[in-house]
């Protein structure tokens, strides 16, 4: 119910904040404006009160963060792989959200199995752990199959879930609601659509059987990959709120003191990481989402394991072409070219100056090149960006927020691991091979040759489809008219035109 009662929710959650001592905390790491923190202090102090304690034995922010729920939580997961912008003390402290959250009692967890799976735990497994992670929505414990040597890790929902994600989707629709009628300029970036968007996330991740399938698509698309491995799904053992894979034995990627002892090249690993995120989104369109360190390890071998497929991203083969575009440009530093594939593809309205904006892009991407890690201000960069886009009329694009969230989330686990990675540089051959086979002259043969393969299915009935259309928009009411048969005959010698090119097409593509 997205009613006004939402809005003790929303006061509750700022007085958390003040309460627990985490608003300051959070000012200070991001270097907000004298101002900013005095304007934000003078409206939550009064509601303080209203606020929870939480966990007084917890610092701050993980205080606020946990007492709040889990959609805040996973905010502080995505948090937690930026150093560079909440500092370094920061990042660690909130990667305990990640898989080291209080867990729920193994009782409940061996009776939610049974319940799924229709059968004791002891009965299709052997020695099941005590909860060896726990994070915002599920734990998992260690087990053996049963009457055999193969170690699995048993993920299993937490109690009541939904019902807790719910109310925090239902105040975020509020919020967003709200924002959208006080701040008509805030439409651009489609508040209410981004929620709906989250929502859409969370609620497929607290289904198991959808991550269950997520990881076998995953697994056939990447399966040639090198340096990349995935869990197998054991079907048979997987549900609604149950699901099992075979156990992953690793180094957690978070862990940079044991990844040294254990002889592996971070910066080796910081730009695997990235190269494969890139290849995964662009080149099948379907990434993994949330790649945080707590949810990557690294095998004996050096190999990076990936696993929670909760979260999973998907982008059509036209929006991979404008990102890789968009990408390649500001590698190449052809912002002229940036800003022209922004047009093309309808991100700035077309009555704006593509100069203009080409001139506002350099700014934003020429103090990148040539520096470290240590000498870009991500956040003066983001500011400037958002006053970019508010500038040039440009709106959110919905079905790019997981990718670029999941971008943000992939560069803090590169620069966590090797500081002085420079991303551009790591991203440059995957991006140039992508183009070279998706926007070059092969590619554009290729889709010719699919287009013609769909042309060639509906052939025979093209020019009925086409004329009937035509005589109705035409046509006034309640008449019949007769059939074109010259139009029919133009758009027969038209298809079968279409149709030798596109043999063509296909004898130069094979």
């Amino acid at each position: 119910m997205r009613g006004p009662h939402n809005i003790i929710r929303l006061i509750r959650t700022g007085a958390t904040f003040e309460r627990t001592g985490a608003m300051k905390v959070i000012m200070r790491a991001l270097d907000a404006p004298a101002l900013v923190r005095v304007a934000v202090r003078c409206l939550v102090w009064p509601f303080q009160w209203l606020g929870h304690r939480g966990d007084t034995a917890m610092p701050p922010v993980l205080r606020a963060l946990t007492v709040l729920g889990p959609a805040y939580i996973k905010f502080g997961q995505i948090l937690s792989t930026r150093p560079d912008l909440v500092g370094e003390g920061m990042a660690t402290q909130l990667r305990i959200l990640q898989d080291k959250l209080p867990p729920f009692d193994t009782d409940l967890a061996k009776a939610s199995i049974e319940h799924e799976l229709d059968a004791p735990v002891d009965a299709l497994f052997d020695d099941f752990s005590a909860p060896v992670a726990a994070a915002s929505i599920a734990q998992v414990h260690k087990a053996r199959l049963r009457g055999t040597d193969r170690q699995v890790a048993v993920k299993v929902l937490r109690p009541k879930i939904e019902k807790a994600f719910r109310k925090d989707i239902d105040a975020f629709y509020f919020a967003a609601r709200m924002v959208e009628i006080l701040s008509p300029a805030s439409r651009r970036l489609h508040p209410t659509e981004v929620i709906a968007h989250f929502e859409g996330v969370v609620m497929g991740e607290l289904d198991l059987r959808l991550e269950s399938a997520s990881a076998s698509e995953f697994a056939a698309n990447t399966g040639s990959d090198a340096g990349f491995e995935l869990p197998e799904v054991i079907w048979q053992l997987s549900g609604r709120r149950v699901m099992t894979l075979g156990w992953a034995d690793g180094v957690p990627l978070g862990d940079n003191a044991a990844l040294d002892a254990a002889g592996h090249d971070r910066a080796a690993l910081a730009g695997r990481v990235m190269q494969l995120f890139l290849s995964h989104a662009l080149r099948d369109g379907y990434f993994h989402a949330d790649m945080h360190q707590g949810n990557l390890k690294v095998a004996a071998n050096g190999n990076i394991i990936a696993y929670d497929f909760g979260i999973m991203g998907h982008i059509d083969e036209y929006t991979r072409r404008v990102y890789a575009e968009i990408l390649y440009g500001f590698i190449k530093r052809d912002y002229k070219r940036v800003a022209e594939v922004h047009f093309e593809a309808g991100y700035v309205p077309a009555d704006r100056d593509v100069d203009e904006f080409a001139r506002a892009l350099r700014a934003v991407g020429e103090p990148i090149f040539g520096e470290d890690a240590g000498h870009i201000s991500i956040g003066s960069l983001l500011s400037y960006l958002f006053e970019v886009t508010e500038r040039f009329g440009m709106e959110t694009r919905t079905e790019l927020i997981l990718l670029q969230r999941t971008m943000v989330v992939v560069e803090g686990v590169s620069r966590s691991l090797d500081p002085q990675i420079n991303i551009w540089t790591v991203a440059k051959p995957v991006v140039e091979n992508y183009i070279k086979d998706s926007i070059g002259p092969r590619a554009i043969l290729r889709d010719l040759g699919r287009t013609l393969k769909v042309l060639g299915r509906f052939g025979p009935r093209l020019p009925t489809l086409v004329e009937e259309a035509l005589m109705r928009q035409a046509a006034p009411p309640h008449t019949q008219p007769e059939p074109r048969w010259p139009g029919r005959v133009l758009w027969l010698g038209g298809g079968i035109a279409l149709g030798a090119l596109g043999g063509l097409a296909l004898t130069l593509l094979s």
